[in-house]
């Protein structure tokens, strides 16, 4: 029996590969709690990078599986947040204790009030813990499912296929660049929360 790591992106690939990554990103695009804490960029990078082979190695992943599990994993998690957020997302954030859930709840109000739906869904997409909280406060919010859906739809396959094909174009260029998939995994981690450091950084210039 194969121990699986959820929160660990090269735990998840080894072991359901396309299917684990549709699984991970479906649940981290809305679901929340349980999604708030499972890896998103940090497993769309490395699986495009798993998607290309080496000189003496073929391809551990198939591209056109892994650029459609995450699109439709993007998707579909972020539309069945809105249908939670609708449903009592408010409610049910209330009854969270975690301060970082309700931290990014508050922060994807203002962005949403801020920017627009439009461009509220697509910058947040993009920023680790908030995309997680977004769905369900456009949801709670009442953001017309039109508006949500086309714009959800944009952001989620946008981000999806970036960040893997990044990652396949980086692994095709490089050779053996998979043997460095930890180091990688942590400078996509720095560069996907450079976002949240900027915004605080941004805050703390306005108090002052």
């Amino acid at each position: 029996m194969i121990a699986v790591n959820p929160l660990n992106s090269a735990s998840v690939l080894a072991a359901f590969g396309a299917l684990g990554v549709l699984v991970v990103i479906f649940a981290e695009s809305g679901l929340l709690v349980v999604g708030f804490f499972l890896p998103g960029d940090t497993l769309l990078f490395p699986a495009g990078v798993l998607c290309a082979g080496g000189a003496h190695q073929p391809p551990r992943l198939a591209l056109w599986q892994v650029l459609l599990c995450a699109a439709v994993g993007a998707v579909a998690g972020g539309q069945v947040g809105y249908l939670i957020g609708r449903q009592g997302g408010r409610a049910l954030l209330a009854r969270t204790s975690s301060r970082r859930v309700k931290a990014a709840a508050a922060r994807a109000e203002e962005l949403l009030a801020r920017y627009g739906y439009g461009k509220a869904l697509v910058i947040g997409r993009f920023v680790p813990l908030l995309r997680t909280v977004l769905h369900p406060v456009a949801g709670a919010l009442g953001v017309p499912v039109r508006t949500f859906t086309l714009w959800q739809t944009v952001s989620g396959v946008l981000w999806s296929q970036a960040l893997v094909l990044a990652g396949y174009s980086l692994g095709s260029s490089v050779p053996n660049v998979d043997d460095y998939l930890l180091p990688l995994v942590a400078a996509v981690v720095v560069v996907s929360m450079l976002p949240l450091l900027i915004e605080a950084w941004r805050r703390r210039r306005e108090r002052r």
